[in-house]
């Protein structure tokens, strides 16, 4: 950067807010960290700290997609395992005897 040229601000930067809060009710332990880098990025643009900015917005990123596939594989299983459990139980209840 060149001295007397002002500093060119990037695009508008994501915070990803919205992908924490939704990952918060698949997976909390891992939304908690995301929600925190989200709730960074705002303060850091307003202080010029542009690529901490980025840093805090692909860190948030980078947590709620682990929460969400967490989250997600988590619910899979558990509908697995309902669904077998519940076809188990009608298979072994069919054949009962008094």
């Amino acid at each position: 950067m060149q001295p007397g040229y002002p500093q060119q601000q990037p695009s508008q930067i994501d915070n990803n807010m919205t992908m924490s809060i939704v990952a918060i009710f698949l997976f909390w332990p891992l939304a908690i960290p995301a929600i925190i880098n989200a709730s960074k990025v705002n303060p850091l643009i307003q202080q010029g700290d542009y690529a901490g900015a980025q840093a805090a917005a692909a860190e948030s990123r980078k947590w709620s997609k682990w929460a969400l596939i967490v989250g997600l594989v988590w619910i899979g299983i558990i509908v697995v395992c309902c669904l077998f459990g519940g076809l188990a139980g009608l298979v072994g209840g069919s054949t009962g005897t008094n």
